[in-house]
């Protein structure tokens, strides 16, 4: 039978802090805040909840010793959780106020009261989050998981910026007007599934599976992603801003925060690839 072992460290008392204020968060919001069903009301609960449940479930594991048990590496796993935890709360401590609070509708009355509580707990909740990356995260030659390197965070951001991307050309769509908007849509779908796809491996301990050595495989796709984020970089600003091909119906800020967005993650894969050119040249 699993032994409780609890061990109070400095990063327990840090997840607990996560846990509890996503948890008022998410509850505050969805118990009083009279959210618009759908939108970003949803994505904001949705950041607050996977938060929540994640930290619960790293937090569980670790105080019944069940991490030689789990399915998953636990050297991988945990800080992943954390640093999409920061991610997601940071998300939401922006969206929400930005959305839900500026409104004059909402000046007054106790639904502003509860949507100014949950973003208080999401601010709380993601700097708790970033404790929790800055205490886990590898140290200078600390012998640790991939997730737990740079390399391996950034690979957090990418899918996180990609994701975010998604939203924002989805509702509306905004790329099927011309084909090489279709180009940046396919440009962020692919960069997103190969950096997604490195995270699972990581976290499954699969990365022995592939047919190459990881720290090529690594390299290889870093230079790609480079290069077909450059040409996105490029041509979404183009074929949305230049008034021979833009259409007027799409938000400007939607279309706007794409590009910035599309810029972020250029730079994330140029970092990526420095981080895995330098891995290839030191282990080789």
């Amino acid at each position: 039978m699993p032994v409780i072992a609890i061990c109070t460290t400095q990063l327990l008392w840090v997840r607990v802090a996560a846990l509890l204020f996503t948890c008022v968060a998410f509850s505050v919001a969805a118990h009083g805040a009279n959210l618009p069903r759908g939108g970003m009301a949803d994505w904001c609960i949705f950041c607050w909840a996977f938060s929540f449940a994640g930290t619960l479930l790293v937090l569980l594991v670790e105080q019944f010793n069940l991490q030689t048990r789990a399915p998953v590496s636990w050297s991988n796993f945990p800080i992943t959780i954390g640093c999409y935890g920061f991610l997601l709360c940071l998300s939401a401590s922006v969206i929400f106020p930005i959305i839900f609070l500026k409104d004059e509708r909402w000046s007054y009355g106790k639904d502003r009261d509860y949507r100014i509580t949950s973003t208080v707990f999401s601010c709380l909740a993601a700097v708790a989050y970033l404790g929790e990356v800055s205490l886990t995260k590898a140290r200078p030659g600390e012998v640790s998981g991939y997730m737990a390197t740079a390399p391996g965070l950034l690979k957090v951001c990418q899918t996180f910026v990609a994701c975010i991307i998604f939203i924002l050309v989805s509702n509306p769509v905004s790329y099927e007007h011309h084909p090489a908007l279709q180009w940046c849509l396919a440009v962020y779908c692919i960069c997103f599934i190969l950096s997604m796809a490195v995270v699972v491996l990581c976290v499954g301990e699969c990365t022995g599976c592939l047919p190459v050595p990881f720290s090529k495989f690594l390299s290889v796709f870093g230079l790609l992603a480079v290069i077909m984020y450059l040409t996105a970089t490029i041509i979404w600003p183009i074929f949305q801003f230049d008034k021979n091909y833009r259409v007027r119906h799409y938000e400007p800020s939607k279309l706007i925060t794409v590009a910035v967005l599309t810029g972020l993650n250029f730079l994330l894969y140029v970092a990526d690839l420095a981080y895995s050119a330098r891995l290839v040249f030191v282990s080789g």
